[in-house]
């Protein structure tokens, strides 16, 4: 029996054991930051879910395939209008007659709106990569830029000559996500235990990124991943190789975009309005820095990008002021200066010692 033999069994005990604690870990989560910081906290942990499912769609673009979007938000505000639009009294409103066929108002159940959401956003997806198929660089990501933007503008000013998206004030009384009879809404009382809403949230949120994660490992270790790869080192010799670059960037474009929908559509459900503001230029740079912070193409990275840079700027908003009431006696400094002070230095920094990111990809020798 050989020496790896003899070490195979520990390993695998080991591996198990860690993934059983971290298992036991995220499932008690939310219990551990109910007690101690109360909702807030499962509220920040629910946003960074949210965030993961973005970093990680985004990742498809930037990491696997090397091209740089800057407006990958533009997709998250296509899904959660979408979600707006279809679970919401908004377009009875604005057509009266849409009241014959939906007496009961439009609550279209989101098993629907989901997939929608997806589809629609990788249609999107795939507009935005056809004009682009021949730019890299700086020129791909001041298209992206212009996208997004384009988006946003479009939903902010749609509320005329035919209110579709109500404009600045946003679309309000979106229906909360209702699964089998179970309402995302209120606080349940099971066994004893009282399970807040935000707790059901979590647990959904959880499941959609495992089910991401899932699809993107078979991705990247499939014929797909490959060629995203080969296109991302070198999209000359890639095409010389006999890879359809074309295809595969809009299949790169599509995927990440339904990701983003998908993120979209639960973020208006899990909010209840929606509105221009959320989806500005600043949210998709904090989902880029998120990518490159973590670690372009590795997916372990990337989260650990999105939890930091989702959960540091709350903890810091949080204890600011608190801190600078201890030590001087009066705030100095305003809360939300502070926060974007130490956001912005902390990203100098990370990028000047770690330039490949915190958790970068590691590449294994090739041995003679």
């Amino acid at each position: 029996m050989t020496a790896i033999e003899l070490k195979t069994p520990a390993v695998s005990r080991k591996f198990w054991s860690g993934m059983t604690l971290l298992v036991l870990a995220l499932v008690l989560a939310p219990v551990v930051a109910t007690q101690l910081g109360g909702n807030y906290w499962v509220r920040v942990i629910d946003f960074a879910l949210l965030y993961i499912m973005l970093a990680l769609g985004l990742n498809i673009v930037v990491g696997y395939t090397g091209l740089l979007d800057m407006g990958f938000i533009a997709f998250y505000a296509v899904g959660a209008y979408l979600a707006a639009l279809l679970a919401s009294p908004h377009l009875l409103e604005v057509f009266p007659i849409l009241s014959v066929w939906f007496p009961d108002g439009l609550h279209t159940s989101y098993l629907l709106i989901i997939p929608i959401a997806a589809l629609v956003a990788a249609v999107c997806g795939i507009l935005l990569g056809a004009p682009t198929l021949k730019l890299r660089g700086d020129y791909l990501a001041i298209v992206t830029l212009g996208f997004g933007e384009i988006i946003r503008i479009l939903m902010r000013n749609l509320d005329r000559p035919v209110n579709i998206t109500n404009g600045a004030k946003g679309i309000s009384g979106v229906d909360t996500l209702n699964l089998f009879g179970l309402k995302f809404s209120g606080v349940y009382h099971w066994f004893g235990v009282k399970v807040p809403a935000l707790w059901l949230w979590y647990y959904l949120l959880m499941l959609m990124i495992v089910a991401i994660i899932f699809v993107c490992l078979r991705l990247q270790h499939s014929r797909i991943g490959r060629a995203w790869h080969a296109i991302r080192e070198d999209e000359d010799v890639a095409r010389a190789m006999g890879i359809n670059v074309r295809n595969f960037k809009l299949l790169a474009f599509a995927m990440g975009a339904s990701f983003g929908g998908i993120a979209g559509a639960l973020f208006g459900a899990f909010q209840g309005f929606v509105s221009p503001e959320s989806f500005t230029l600043q949210e998709s740079i904090a989902v880029l820095a998120m990518v490159v912070l973590g670690g372009m193409g590795h997916i372990p990275g990337v989260i650990l990008g999105a939890v930091l840079l989702t959960a540091l700027p709350e903890l810091l908003r949080s204890q600011a002021a608190p801190v600078q009431q201890a030590l001087f006696g009066t705030v100095l400094v305003d809360p939300e200066i502070l926060r974007q002070l130490f956001y912005g230095l902390a990203l100098v920094l990370v990028m000047l010692v770690r330039p490949s990111g915190i958790w970068p990809v590691r590449h294994k020798e090739v041995k003679a």
